[in-house]
């Protein structure tokens, strides 16, 4: 199966927001499109594993906030890389709260739609929700919409393992790593590109010139956009 006829389908970048109790959650996606008019409704995928999908189910609500091409790897990180199981994402994040009650996040926003949930199908790792848009706004007419092929080309972001467009590093790639000293080995982050450097350490952090990645801390993160260890991968 040759994995780049997948990167030739158009994507958008979202955050996918809820709220159900209190418990505001939410997650970058690259799966919102419109599938009627009349009603206007709008479907999004949703990885099973993702804390939002059980907060979908349980409110009946979500929201879609379009990122704007500038978009930092700060927000893509926290709200991309990391789970609202540890983390408050929105404890620093501007929003709205929607008709519903729904967090809506403005920041490097450029639109958003508000929406009912009418119907939702499991469809094996990822649940498709389809909710009728009950409210909707513009934030900025002037900037244009982050692209998955712009995230991917210009900014040089991958999809987290959650993402329905994830694809698992090649086997070629796993025995070059494998031959190498993985004392010296380099790290990218999948966010921000950001390169960890053995040799350099991140002394800003506590972390001494000359070690290895596998012996960072386990809560260690990217000095540049605050990703998770877990989300780095060998740099070849």
């Amino acid at each position: 199966m040759n994995t780049e006829a997948f990167f030739k389908i158009s994507y958008g970048l979202y955050i996918i927001s809820t709220e159900f109790k209190g418990k505001k959650n939410g997650y970058v996606a690259n799966t919102a499109f419109q599938v009627t008019a009349e009603p206007p409704q709008i479907a999004i995928s949703c990885n099973k594993d993702n804390f939002t999908s059980h907060l979908i189910e349980q409110s009946g609500h979500f929201s879609i906030s379009v990122l704007e091409e500038q978009a930092s790897a700060e927000l893509i990180g926290l709200f991309g890389y990391k789970s609202g199981k540890d983390v408050n994402k929105f404890l620093n994040t501007p929003y709205i709260s929607g008709k519903s009650g729904v967090p809506v996040v403005t920041q490097e926003c450029i639109a958003w739609f508000e929406c009912k949930l009418i119907t939702q199908y499991d469809v094996g790792s990822h649940i498709v929700f389809i909710g009728e848009i009950i409210d909707n706004g513009l934030l900025n007419e002037s900037k244009l919409p982050l692209t998955y092929l712009y995230y991917r080309n210009v900014k040089k972001g991958k999809a987290p393992k959650n993402a329905p467009t994830y694809i698992k590093p090649e086997q070629a790639d796993a025995e070059m790593v494998q031959e190498k000293d993985r004392s010296m080995q380099k790290y990218q982050c999948l966010v921000c590109d950001h390169i960890y450097d053995p040799l350099e350490g991140d002394p800003d952090s506590g972390i001494p010139p000359g070690t290895p990645f596998e012996d960072l801390p386990d809560d260690w993160m990217c000095p540049v956009c605050g990703a998770a260890k877990e989300d780095f991968e060998p740099y070849n």
